[in-house]
């Protein structure tokens, strides 16, 4: 074994405590971007995969009676490759054992042959018999929420008349991955799911024989999506026609997009701080060794190894740092990203997971990290190739200690000599206690970013649900009826005060944007279901014009007073122009307000009603509940009490992860940087703090001078870490921010206060670990002198 390499080996073993510390902020950054890179693809692999062995369709669209003669005319549209329509109705039902309504999307299956696009994947059982009236297979989640078995059985209200319902199979489909129910937050299988049964059954139940109201399509490759919806809408139009779409508005495949996105902003985010630090670290250590080994590095110098031999060996000990830190991280990052990709797979519950281990993620991490050492080690790698043997040989020049000001500062500071020893240390190094401080504040940042969501959520929670939508629950009919439903409404048992409101689904235009939403028609003095402006107050629903969200403003580039172009798709489909009235806050979907009576009058159809807003007393609940599943009128009620339950339940689920992750993460940081630079303060110092012992100093006294200059610099981190972790949140935020959902930018002082209690606790841990090591100090040896 050549001399350096033992010498390589011997410098990896006496200082491994550093080593360890820095191999782990390097796992640490590897670790994010595998698992974040890692979950991403597995997710999308398994999406993709799932959508062409089931056929997902590429474009939809909603009708409320058309013949099934239309599907061949479908087919011809130029671009079209393939068709299927099918009946898709909303049912309530009554689950045994259960006090709340609940409600299943119905959807057909063909009687003859198999589905052509968003074809049933079957976990167990066997598909309804051709023309059986009470067959049905349900979806995994919802049996699995019921513990429902082959066999068991519910009721139904089909078309307003009841019937028992028998589950023969249970399974999946790729067009209701992420079941929703209208009006709920979050999906909840025990009250939501999917029912197929025959064709023939459910188009005898709603009228339907030869019809169809729901078609899919697929593209030829070189198929153009806007011709193909806007050929379809033409087709579709007398036939009550709701406005097709593409894939990227289909509720189920928009959230997984979402969620994927979420994945895409952690890996660009927080692997590079991990890897700034890893640097920082990598260059405060070998900066330290180098000036610690002058004396070696000039004796080797003298005997003849060359610049470059001895450049190379501080180089092959970073590298050697380096390649620990990666295998780790890269273990660390395949597992924990195998855990991540199974948690969204039970989630969203796919069929099969393809576990995504792309080697260019590996390789990319691989030479990120590197050329992150690298780049820390240059500068003290140059100083050893410069330093002449015979400077290096002699002993450094003592440190020249002065008075930084005139001023009797340690008197005004009430510091004691030991106090002053600790700031003037502090005070002659600028650099490195800047550096140091820096490392500190960038482990309260990771914390500061991940730690906001907690406020953030339950911020958003409490205006949706308690300032904005304050009903208890919210009734939906099939179809529009008129307002005597909001009569019978209020008369159920226990119902204190009821309001109605109406959606239209349009496509709302301005210049060369679109987008495809729901207007929300609103009584004008309504309380339970509010519109609020960024400052939390109620906006007054116009008269006139529609009140947009903040997100669909942005995204269309509008201000109050502009005028947008609005596509009914609902009623005689006219294109109408209205003008903004009011921009509000909202967080969930892109949101258009209207005053009930003048969507109405937009619509040409009278008083008309899709639903109602009811705030009832919940010591009659069973009464009221009992009522609801005796109303053929009612097609599914969203519960607000079980909304915000679940809406909680799951982001608590998926937050608290990954907030133990950046926990563990940040406290790698927190006790790899107040490590280092206490063992290279102690490195530096030992020959001053063992003098102090001999002159009397008790080992406490002695441990206080290297203890303080750690707290000054862990306590002077705070505060720009807190400003860091500010600017890292608020580019999450922005980050995270989609279509479908944005969350507000909330960081409270329990924040800052969380993640500075982390980052003081690992601190105090490696000041203890430092605070063994100062005891064990052996006197003679460190007290011998170079000379």
């Amino acid at each position: 074994m050549r001399p350096l390499t033992k010498k390589l080996y011997r410098d990896l073993i006496r200082l491994w405590p550093q080593v360890t510390a820095i191999a782990l902020v390097m796992a640490a950054g590897v670790a994010t971007l595998v698992l974040a890179e890692g979950a991403y693809s597995s997710l999308d692999q398994t999406r993709i995969a799932y959508y062409e062995r089931n056929r997902f369709g590429e474009v939809f669209a909603g009708v409320t009676r058309a013949p099934q003669r239309l599907a061949d005319e479908i087919a011809a549209i130029p671009g079209v490759a393939a068709v299927d329509t099918r009946i898709v109705k909303l049912a309530l039902i009554d689950v045994p054992g259960m006090r709340e309504p609940a409600s299943v999307q119905l959807v057909s299956l063909p009687d003859i042959g198999e589905q052509v696009l968003n074809r049933l994947y079957l976990r167990a059982g066997r598909f309804p018999i051709a023309g059986s009236a009470d067959e049905v297979v349900v979806n995994e989640g919802f049996a699995e929420a019921h513990n429902f078995k082959i066999g068991d059985r519910f009721s139904a209200l089909l078309n307003e008349a009841k019937r028992q319902l028998r589950i023969v199979g249970i399974g999946l489909s790729p067009d209701y991955i992420y079941t929703q129910g209208p009006g709920d937050l979050m999906p909840d299988d025990r009250r939501f799911g999917i029912a197929f049964m025959s064709q023939t059954a459910l188009a005898a139940a709603y009228d339907l024989d030869g019809a169809f109201s729901d078609v899919s399509v697929t593209l030829l490759r070189d198929g153009s999506e806007a011709a193909v919806i806007d050929e379809l809408d033409t087709l579709l139009e007398s036939y009550g026609g709701q406005g097709a779409y593409g894939r990227k508005d289909q509720m189920s495949h928009a959230f997984i997009d979402a969620e994927l996105q979420s994945l895409q902003v952690m890996e660009r985010v927080l692997p590079p701080i991990f890897l700034l630090v890893a640097a920082f670290l990598v260059n405060m250590t070998l900066s330290r060794l180098v000036a610690l080994e002058r004396e070696e590095i000039g004796l080797l110098k003298a005997v003849g190894y060359s610049d470059f031999s001895v450049g190379a060996h501080y180089l092959k000990f970073v590298a050697v740092i380096t390649v620990i830190g990666i295998v780790i991280g890269a273990v660390a990052g395949t597992l924990l990203g195998i855990g991540l990709t199974k948690l969204y797979g039970e989630f969203y519950r796919f069929p099969f997971l393809i576990f995504q281990k792309d080697a260019s993620v590996y390789v990319i991490a691989t030479a990120v990290t590197f050329t992150a050492s690298i780049l820390g080690a240059l500068k003290a790698v140059a100083s050893v190739v410069r330093l002449p043997p015979a400077v290096a040989m002699a002993p450094p020049a003592p440190d020249r200690y002065r008075r930084l000001s005139g001023l009797p500062l340690d008197r005004w500071l009430g510091l004691s000599r030991i106090g002053v020893m600790a700031f003037r240390h502090l005070a002659h190094r600028p650099g490195r206690t800047a550096s140091a401080i820096f490392g500190v504040a960038l482990s309260v940042a990771v914390l500061v970013a991940s730690l906001w969501t907690f406020p953030a959520v339950a911020y958003m929670i409490n205006v949706t649900f308690y300032l904005a939508e304050r009903q208890d629950a919210s009734i939906s009919f099939g179809d529009e009826r008129r307002y005597r439903a909001l009569f019978e409404a209020s008369r159920l048992p226990g119902v204190l005060s009821a309001e109605p409101f109406r959606t239209v689904q349009a496509r709302i235009r301005h210049g060369h944007v679109e987008r495809r939403i729901g207007i929300s028609g609103k009584p004008a003095n309504g309380d339970l279901s509010r519109v609020l402006d960024s400052d939390l107050r109620t906006v007054p629903i116009p008269a006139h014009g529609l009140a947009v969200s903040d997100m669909l403003a942005r995204l269309l580039d509008v201000r109050v007073g502009d005028i947008v172009e609005i596509d009914l798709l609902d009623g005689d489909r006219r294109t109408v122009e209205l003008p903004v009235a009011a921009i509000v806050e909202g967080y969930l979907g892109l949101s258009a307000y209207m005053e009930l009576e003048a969507l109405n009058r937009v619509m040409r159809e009278g008083a008309m009603i899709s639903g109602v807003h009811i705030a009832y007393d919940t010591a009659g609940e069973d009464a009221f509940f009992a009522a609801i599943k005796k109303r053929p009128a009612t097609n599914f009620i969203a519960l607000q009490r079980i909304s915000v339950q679940k809406f909680r339940d799951t982001v608590a689920e998926n937050i608290l992860i990954m907030v133990f992750v950046y926990v563990a993460f940040a406290s790698i940081i927190a006790v790899g940087v107040v490590y280092n630079a206490a063992r290279i303060s102690l490195s530096e110092r030992g020959r001053e703090l063992a003098s102090l012992r001999v002159l009397g100093f008790t080992r406490g006294e002695v441990s206080r001078v290297l203890l303080t200059e750690l707290s000054v610099v862990t306590l002077a981190a705070q505060p720009l870490g807190w400003l860091i972790g500010f600017l890292f949140a608020f580019a999450m935020v922005k980050g995270f921010e989609t279509e479908l959902y944005r969350i507000p930018f909330v960081v409270t002082s329990d924040v800052y206060a969380g993640s500075s209690l982390v980052v003081i606790i690992a601190a105090i841990v490696s000041a203890l670990a430092v605070r063994r090591r100062i005891d064990r100090l052996d006197l003679i040896e460190v007290l011998k002198t170079r000379e």
